[in-house]
């Protein structure tokens, strides 16, 4: 089994209906692009859009959105299928040109700015926002996507004062209120967070929504009773006079595993990761809880393609490229290790802990492509030296990066000691007492010295001829 899996990646609870999915229209296949499985006619504003194998990967915004046909609906028909398979390309390119063919709809922009937002291309997300509520008034979600966005890359101020307003104007609405009591619980501001969504509630009593928003709210108020308490509500209920309101929540299953994962009930967690990535593969922080768990565990193999998942929903998280470089790490892929931690580093600098997994990798690994024993074993002390700089010496019980770092400046001092060693001596000639003239002297294969016929790679030190299944072969 490879090196246990270091999980240092950040997570956000902040989730917004942005980065949950996307619009989609009320219509059938056309042409030759198999069918997207939209949703009926009575899915209801807001409610879940269906794929294949079960998976929720957008939401259904209701009236308003069924105009599309032709060149619009094809393309759309192609970007809506290309995002359900992680082609985030394809899909901006399909919705941009659905909103080029019918720039009257509103349903084109909102799913462009989805996948904007995913691409990392925040300001013109937030203008296909923009565009959306502006074409279509009453266009909620795309309201709160706008918020949200304005949120998650810090301007809360101002997601609030949208949000504000907005709710003036649609005092009955329970997806602005339920927009505007998550942004208030990332503010901290929990009590007025949970008024709102108990507000939202009354508006109508099963807005599931407000109900996710009130155990996130407990749960980063610190409050992990009542968030457990919220989510019982949601999943199981209370018997059969209080059944579950929504036992498949995907955000509620997610929620509930991060709260077990944090309390070391860790058969509990997986089984919620599971289920919430069953549901919404595009929910990346299912996706990075259930791949480092499974990294954790030593289960590279069933990690690999999660991660891998996420990468292509997510391309600009940091925590998604940290934790595929790893994964591949444990698979004997250091190239692809290398590549994956080296983004990692590109989109967040301050991720200390890529830094760690860096001199891991060039520590363990028989050969890095691209570099020389020497550079790697150089390479590692440095990634390890840059780790305890930025963690200030500050580390976790039981944290090795100082035996690593120690296992590195052997490796090394053993690399220069062998190369800076006399070549072996020739072997002698024969006896002069044969009197054999030279030509005579037995063939250079049969007669050659031992030394020579050692293969050179046999010379390299025994550190990094250790196999790899004790430190970066595949795990299990």
């Amino acid at each position: 089994m490879g090196r246990p899996f270091r999980h240092g990646s950040r997570y956000t609870l902040a989730v917004g209906i942005a980065s949950l999915g996307l619009l989609s229209i009320g219509i059938g296949a056309c042409g030759n692009t198999p069918p997207a499985n939209y949703p009926t006619s009575d899915a209801g504003a807001g409610g879940k859009l269906g794929a294949p194998q079960g998976a929720e990967v957008g939401v259904a915004d209701g009236a308003g959105t069924s105009g599309l046909s032709g060149t619009a609906k094809e393309a759309y028909e192609r970007a809506f299928k290309a995002w359900t398979e992680g082609d985030l390309d394809g899909a901006k390119k399909g919705f941009a040109q659905a909103a080029a063919a019918d720039p009257k709809f509103a349903a084109p922009h909102y799913s462009l700015g989805v996948v904007l937002e995913r691409l990392g291309d925040f300001s013109a997300a937030q203008e296909e926002y923009r565009t959306a509520f502006s074409l279509k008034p009453d266009h909620e979600i795309a309201m709160g996507a706008f918020a949200l966005s304005l949120a998650n890359t810090g301007h809360l101020g101002e997601a609030d004062a949208f949000l504000t307003e907005k709710k003036s104007k649609l005092p009955e609405s329970p997806r602005i209120t339920t927009f505007l009591a998550e942004v208030k619980s990332m503010q901290k501001d929990h009590g007025t967070a949970q008024q709102l969504a108990q507000d939202a509630l009354r508006m109508n009593p099963d807005f599931k929504e407000a109900m996710v928003t009130i155990a996130r709210d407990h749960y980063r108020a610190r409050k992990m009773e009542l968030a457990k308490y919220a989510l019982k509500a949601i999943l199981e209920g209370f018997g059969e006079g209080t059944p579950p309101r929504d036992k498949g929540n995907a955000e509620a299953h997610l929620l509930r595993g991060i709260v077990y994962r944090e309390e070391g009930r860790r058969a509990l967690a997986l089984a919620d990761f599971e289920i919430a990535y069953a549901r919404r593969p595009d929910l990346i922080e299912a996706s990075l809880q259930l791949g480092a768990m499974k990294l954790e565990a030593g289960n590279a193999v069933e990690a690999l393609p999660i991660l891998e998942r996420a990468v292509r929903f997510a391309p600009k998280s940091a925590a998604a490229h940290l934790d595929l470089g790893d994964a591949y790490r444990l698979m004997g892929r250091p190239g692809d290790a290398k590549r994956e931690l080296e983004q990692a580093l590109a989109l967040e600098s301050t991720l200390a802990v890529a830094h760690y997994n860096l001199g891991l990798l060039y520590l363990v690994a028989q050969s890095v492509p691209g570099m020389s024993a020497s550079e790697q074993s150089a390479q590692s002390i440095k990634e390890f030296e840059t780790y305890k700089t930025m963690r200030g010496g500050k580390f976790e019980k039981g944290d090795d990066t100082e035996d690593l770092l120690n296992r590195a400046k052997a490796k090394q001092a053993e690399l220069k000691n062998a190369a800076a060693a006399p070549p072996p001596a020739a072997s002698s000639a024969a006896p002069a007492s044969s009197g054999a003239p030279a030509s005579s002297a037995a063939p250079a294969s049969s007669g050659a010295p031992a030394s020579s016929a050692v293969p050179v790679s046999s010379a390299a030190p025994a550190s990094s001829a250790a196999p790899t299944g004790s430190d970066g072969g595949a795990s299990p």
